[in-house]
C-alpha cells in the first residue's frame, strides 16, 4: 500500500507530461507538416529547459515551427533578425532619459520573452552573439550593472544557414555548448508538401492557432521531470558515451559534462513525453546526434579525410555496450 501511494504522484505527473506533449505536438503539427521528429526534439527541449539551434536551408520553416510552438504554449514571441551592424544594446535593452518623466527609463529589448527566434545568428559579430550567453545560460541579462531575471518558461531559437557562409561568423565552442540540441527541420515528402498547399490554400492556419496550455503549466511540468527515474546503469551509459567522445583520436574536442547533463536531462523529458516513468537507453541513443554533435571538434586529419563528428558518433554508440535495463 506503502509503495502505491509513493508511486501514485509519480504516474499522474508521467501522465500530465504525456497529455501536455501530445496537445502541444497536434497543434505545432496543424500547421507544420512533416517534421515529427524535430517537433518531438524541440519540445524535449523546452521541458528540459534547454535552447535549440536550427541548422538548414531557407524555406524549411524553422520561423514557423518557433511561430507555433509560441503561440502553442501562450508564450510572448519576439523576433531578432541578426546582422552584423546589430548591437548588443538592440538585444537586451537601454536605458534611456525620458523628457517627459524627466528620469532615466528602460526599453526591454526583444530577448524579454519566452520565445526568441535569434534568425541566422551567425551574421552578427561575436561581440553580439555572446549578448546571448548570459540569458541561455543564467536566465538573467545584466544591462549597465543592473541584473534582471527573465521570465519561465524561456527558450531560445537560434537559426542558421550551413549553405550560405560568406559574411558570416561561426559560432564559437562555448556558445554552441550552451545549446541543449541542434537539429534540421527537412523538406517534406511529396504528400507532405502537397498538403502544405492545401493548408494555406485559403489563409493561415496560423489565423486559428491558440495556445493548448499556458507558461506556468509547463514550468510546473518541467520542474516534476525529476520524478523519472534513471537507473545507475543507463547514467552510467550517458557518462561512457560522453567520455568515449574525449577519448576519441578523431577529435580534437570531445563532449563536456555540460553535454552529459543534458543528454541526461533530455533523455528524461523524451521518456515523460512517451508516458513513461523511467528512462530506456533507446531515449539515450536517440538523442545522442542532436545533443552531442555539435558539441565536438573534430581533428584536422579527420576533416582531410571527409569525415564528420556524426560519422564518428554513430562509429561510438556502434562500439559501446548498451545496458539492459529491467523496467
Amino acid at each position: 500500500m506503502a509503495d502505491a501511494v509513493q508511486t501514485r504522484p509519480r504516474a499522474e505527473t508521467v501522465a500530465a507530461i504525456h497529455d501536455a506533449a501530445a496537445r502541444i505536438r497536434a497543434n505545432v503539427a496543424s500547421v507544420v507538416v512533416g517534421a515529427d521528429e524535430p517537433i518531438d526534439l524541440m519540445l524535449a527541449a523546452l521541458l528540459a529547459g534547454g535552447h535549440v539551434l536550427l541548422e538548414d536551408v531557407p524555406g524549411t520553416g524553422k520561423t514557423t515551427l518557433a511561430r507555433a510552438f509560441a503561440r502553442s504554449i501562450g508564450a510572448s514571441f519576439h523576433r531578432i533578425q541578426f546582422t552584423p551592424d546589430l548591437m548588443p544594446s538592440d538585444i537586451l535593452g537601454i536605458h534611456f532619459y525620458s523628457q517627459r518623466s524627466g528620469e532615466f527609463e528602460f526599453r526591454p529589448g526583444p530577448i524579454l520573452a519566452n520565445v526568441v527566434l535569434a534568425d541566422e545568428v551567425n551574421r552578427a559579430t561575436p561581440r553580439t552573439q555572446s549578448a546571448l550567453l548570459e540569458a541561455m545560460e543564467e536566465r538573467t541579462v545584466t544591462i549597465d550593472g543592473e541584473t534582471r531575471e527573465l521570465e519561465a518558461p524561456f527558450l531560445v531559437l537560434a537559426t542558421q544557414n550551413p549553405i550560405e557562409l560568406e559574411g558570416t561568423f561561426p559560432l564559437p565552442e562555448a556558445q554552441l555548448d550552451r545549446f541543449l540540441l541542434r537539429l534540421a527541420v527537412g523538406y517534406p515528402d511529396e504528400a507532405g508538401e502537397i498538403e502544405v498547399l492545401r493548408r494555406f490554400e485559403q489563409r493561415s492556419p496560423f489565423d486559428s492557432l491558440g495556445p493548448v496550455i499556458d507558461g506556468a503549466e509547463l514550468v510546473a511540468l518541467s520542474a516534476s521531470l525529476p520524478q523519472v527515474h534513471v537507473e545507475d546503469a543507463v547514467a552510467q551509459y550517458i557518462v561512457r558515451l560522453c567520455r568515449a567522445t574525449r577519448d576519441h583520436a578523431a577529435f580534437d574536442l570531445g563532449a563536456s559534462p555540460r553535454a552529459s547533463l543534458a543528454l541526461f536531462r533530455a533523455a528524461r523529458a523524451l521518456a515523460a513525453m512517451d508516458g513513461r516513468d523511467y528512462v530506456r537507453p533507446d531515449d539515450v541513443k536517440r538523442l545522442a546526434q542532436p545533443v552531442l554533435a555539435h558539441r565536438l571538434l573534430l581533428s584536422s586529419q579527420s576533416r582531410l579525410r571527409g569525415r564528420t563528428a556524426a560519422d564518428v558518433l554513430d562509429e561510438i554508440l556502434h562500439e559501446l555496450a548498451v545496458p539492459v535495463v529491467d523496467a
